[in-house]
């Protein structure tokens, strides 16, 4: 098999459908990726986030052919991710939930914030993460993913719609809404 590095996407899946073992190319390519999105949107541990992965490439696999070359690839891996992902939180809803607090990767959350003048100066800047960090999840998930998939994820808002399956104009309604209610959070929990 060649090199898969220099390939995009598209040609990737044209050749997993001649040839599984281009499969692994699209593992390799956004394992990573979409495991880092599970844990940012997430409060499932490390072994969750990996069974939802394991599931998200099964399916990837069995729909290869349902792909729609209208949208990008990338979108449509992040909102098989996505589905898979809100599966395992309403499962989760009903025992309880397991949550990696490793917080290091989360220090840029506070790009996210909405008038960080508001916040006092005594935060060091991990302190900050982690206050947004808590902040965030716990905010309803809805609008945590939008805040993952827009300033962490750095998906535009039309992948963000293609993903969530809203209009554009709908995916920046629930942005703007989740920057406020993130920024009453962070007030709140600091009062």
């Amino acid at each position: 098999m060649t090199s898969c590095g220099s390939k995009s996407d598209k040609e990737l899946l044209r050749l997993c459908l001649e040839d599984n073992e281009y499969f692994s190319c699209i593992v390799d390519r956004y394992e990573e990726k979409l495991k880092r999105y599970l844990r940012r949107s997430s409060r499932f541990d490390e072994q969750t986030c990996e069974d939802v992965l394991q599931e998200v490439f099964i399916k990837v696999y069995r729909y290869m052919n349902d792909y729609d070359e209208d949208y990008a690839f990338s979108s449509w891996i992040y909102r098989i991710t996505h589905n898979e992902l809100i599966d395992h939180v309403r499962k989760a809803a009903k025992g309880p939930v397991a949550m990696d607090l490793k917080g290091d990767e989360f220090v840029n959350y506070i790009e996210m914030i909405p008038g960080k003048s508001d916040l006092p100066q005594e935060y060091g800047k991990k302190e900050l993460a982690a206050l947004v960090r808590k902040s965030l999840f716990a905010l309803p998930q809805k609008y945590r993913e939008v805040l993952v998939l827009r300033f962490l994820e750095e998906k535009s808002y039309t992948e963000i719609s293609d993903i969530l399956k809203r209009s554009v104009g709908s995916v920046s309604v629930l942005i703007n809404r989740a920057k406020d209610k993130l920024k009453n959070q962070l007030l709140s929990i600091h009062s």
